[in-house]
């Protein structure tokens, strides 16, 4: 009954949002995304170019690193095109079957970050725990191998996503919460029945995320043990310092993924800032920190860099 003075159709459009109550200063906000958003090409690019031209580097935590220096550019293209339109046109208008897209691209390359950040915590493991395994497990054909169960793991899973949102029925007045398209966002827009949605989003979040998450857990509970039978103070510091910017990565990847879950799910009365904040840092913010960390944190990489251009600089005089 609630919905006999809606018209019921899959909408041509539907509206995105910016940030809510700032919308007279928004186009002032564009200037610190655009930043960000250079950041994080020169960043992961800087890393992609550095581990590639730096024989040393072309070891597997390197290589998982590209993985994900990789994927955070493919997830930022992904959010580039709607996040700049909003604030720097105005323009809020998006295609329906361009949401959908853009909405797969957005879940598909999470996922993947996720698996790869999976595939580094299990390589920090084989590393402090079985040291001497290192070069026997984590060979080349397996770490592209896994590299591509993570592509693959991720298409699989999101595919369903925007077919189980074709066949809804969309009420009047579409407007999105976000400045681009996410999946539990578009699905409460819908007028009829989303059970099955509402099912295959908590089974894909468990299923892929929920098992990451609690593998991370167990890999450091196991790593702890190890450093922690380390006898010498420095031996632990050192194989802490080993782990500490994925870590890092890991918190800034999951604490804004889980709480924009949970807002989703649960806080029908939490304020609509909270959702566009927390969903901001989980899209953005984290391609912008990823390459900053790695590059401040790892010696190797630090020095890789400094050598790269010092080489480029000498050219060019």
């Amino acid at each position: 009954m609630g919905f006999t003075n809606h018209s019921w159709f899959q909408p041509p459009t539907l509206f995105l949002t910016g940030i809510p109550g700032l919308e007279a200063v928004q186009i002032w906000i564009s200037i610190p995304l655009c930043i960000m958003y250079l950041i994080t090409f020169l960043g992961n690019c800087t890393i992609l170019f550095v581990i590639k031209s730096t024989s040393s580097l072309h070891e597997p935590q390197y290589m998982f690193l590209s993985m994900l220096a990789g994927t955070d550019l493919d997830l930022s293209l992904s959010t580039l095109p709607t996040v700049l339109k909003v604030f720097l046109l105005n323009h809020r208008e998006i295609e329906f079957h361009s949401c959908l897209t853009q909405m797969f691209f957005i879940h598909t390359f999470s996922s993947m970050e996720s698996a790869i950040l999976l595939a580094m915590a299990f390589d920090r493991f084989v590393a402090i725990c079985n040291p001497l395994l290192y070069t026997v497990v984590l060979t080349p054909p397996r770490i592209i191998g896994m590299g591509i169960a993570a592509v693959v793991r991720g298409v699989v899973l999101m595919v369903p996503l925007p077919v189980l949102l074709q066949r809804l029925s969309f009420c009047k007045d579409v407007i999105l919460s976000h400045c681009y398209c996410y999946h539990p966002d578009v699905m409460k827009l819908a007028c009829g029945p989303v059970r099955v949605n509402i099912i295959y989003g908590l089974s894909l979040v468990l299923c892929s995320f929920g098992v990451d998450s609690m593998f991370f857990v167990i890999s450091y509970i196991l790593i702890l043990k190890t450093v922690m039978s380390i006898a010498s103070e420095d031996g632990q510091l050192k194989a802490f310092n080993t782990c500490a910017s994925h870590i890092f990565t890991v918190c800034i990847f999951y604490v804004p993924l889980i709480v924009l879950a949970l807002i989703h799910r649960f806080g029908t009365f939490t304020s609509p800032l909270l959702h566009v904040t927390m969903a901001n840092l989980f899209l953005l913010l984290t391609p912008v920190l990823n390459p900053l960390v790695y590059s401040l944190k790892t010696k190797q990489i630090r020095s890789a860099v400094h050598k790269v251009f010092k080489s480029r600089g000498n050219l060019l005089k």
